[in-house]
């Protein structure tokens, strides 16, 4: 059964939540958006959203392996089941909260995740078309592995609805050079809320002997250190770096590498790193959550690694203003790999090569005046790109262009 649950902002300057959807005030607009799971991440921007003058929010959502919900907070939030089943071997998503909210009752503009294994997808714009309530697909658009087969059927359901909403800009072109009406393409920065983390960053700068302290009870005082934080998840490709260190260790016997995580790689790491003696040099630390518990690791390295597949952990590790190195291949990366700019904010090694990747990572360990430098261009990048206000100006643009009379 579902279940409504509406929240007060905590914060006092955002105001207080909306009033529930049906009670809505007609002269603002009644806009339902679907998803998955409700992250944690993703709460500041949908509070940011529903906290938009002329926007009532109602979040729906499911539950998802693999992403713990969190109550809503500060807008309206509403659990509602999502099915599951088998077909031919792919597995496929039946989502009523997509349907029932596809009506004028409910909504001005229906927000769905964009993905196609959602057989409620189709039939939810056609009812949504039939009913006068304007529709954005919002997602990815392009997958890594993207087949002329699944490609089209993305498509597809992009052509339904009334506007696009992409992750960043490269995959929002791919459409646009297909001939994609560009009137109706968005971009909403997958961004995360840098406050919580400026906040920890700040708390430690202004104790430098406190920060210190624990660097010593680390053994990372004074040493040059290079960060991964993240799921240790075998697509992230972790081996490349525990063999980048064999190459770090033989040019300078300080090196550290610190590994923050857990995951379904780490077993084959810990075998990696005793394999090749390098206990003394690669730490793994385990699963690390609380942010103020993370901050003395982000400020005590010079660099930050992650050999493949990068997300959002880019805008983490700028946040706290290290540069991030990571694989040439594009391709591999999500759509956060869209904040690096090579010599400027991080540096790409060739994919796949362990010597080229620790060669990179040297070039920033060695040369601590180049290491500042894009430290500062990555945190300027994170605060002035990446924001839960630029990400949200992307979605408010697309709510607003759908209402501004739109017609599919």
């Amino acid at each position: 059964m579902p279940h409504l649950t509406l929240v007060r902002e905590a914060s006092p300057l955002a105001g207080q939540a909306p009033a529930a959807t049906e009670n809505a005030d007609p002269r603002r607009i009644r806009v339902v958006l679907q998803q998955p799971a409700l992250v944690r991440y993703r709460v500041p921007v949908f509070r940011e959203l529903a906290n938009r003058p002329g926007i009532d929010l109602r979040l729906v959502y499911a539950e998802y392996p693999g992403l713990p919900n969190v109550q809503p907070d500060g807008f309206v939030g509403e659990f509602i089941p999502l099915r599951r089943f088998e077909l031919r071997g792919q597995e496929i998503y039946w989502h009523s909260a997509q349907w029932r909210y596809a009506t004028k009752e409910h909504a001005d503009v229906l927000i769905l995740s964009w993905n196609s294994r959602y057989a409620s997808l189709i039939p939810t714009l056609l009812r949504a078309r039939f009913n006068g309530v304007k529709t954005v697909v919002w997602g990815h658009g392009v997958s890594k592995k993207e087949s002329r087969v699944s490609f089209g059927l993305r498509s597809l359901l992009a052509r339904m609805a009334n506007a696009v909403l992409f992750y960043n800009h490269t995959n929002a072109k791919v459409f646009t050079d297909q001939g994609f009406d560009p009137r109706r393409v968005f971009v909403a920065l997958n961004s995360l809320d840098q406050s919580i983390i400026q906040a920890a960053r700040q708390e430690w700068l202004d104790d430098p002997a406190r920060l210190r302290a624990w660097q010593r009870e680390k053994g990372l005082l004074d040493k040059p250190v290079v960060l991964f934080v993240s799921r240790l998840d075998v697509n992230n490709r972790l081996g490349l770096l525990v063999d980048a260190a064999q190459h770090l260790v033989a040019w300078n016997d300080e090196v550290r590498i610190v590994i923050v995580g857990a995951g379904e790689d780490a077993e084959n790491l810990k075998r990696r790193i005793a394999e090749k003696h390098l206990e003394k040099h690669v730490l793994m630390v385990g699963a690390v959550y609380e942010e103020k518990q993370l901050a003395p690791y982000f400020l005590s390295a010079q660099a930050y690694c992650y050999p493949r597949n990068i997300g959002l952990s880019i805008l983490h590790a700028f946040g706290y203003a290290l540069p991030v190195v990571t694989g040439d291949d594009y391709k591999s990366h999500n759509p956060e790999i869209e904040a690096l700019r090579p010599n400027e904010n991080g540096l790409l090694y060739r994919d796949g090569d362990a010597e080229a990747l620790a060669a990179t990572l040297r070039t920033i360990l060695q040369d601590p005046a180049l290491a500042r430098r894009m430290g500062e261009a990555a945190h300027r990048t994170v605060l002035e790109r990446f924001s839960v206000k630029i990400m949200v100006d992307g979605f408010e643009s697309a709510i607003r262009y759908c209402m501004s009379g739109a017609k599919k």
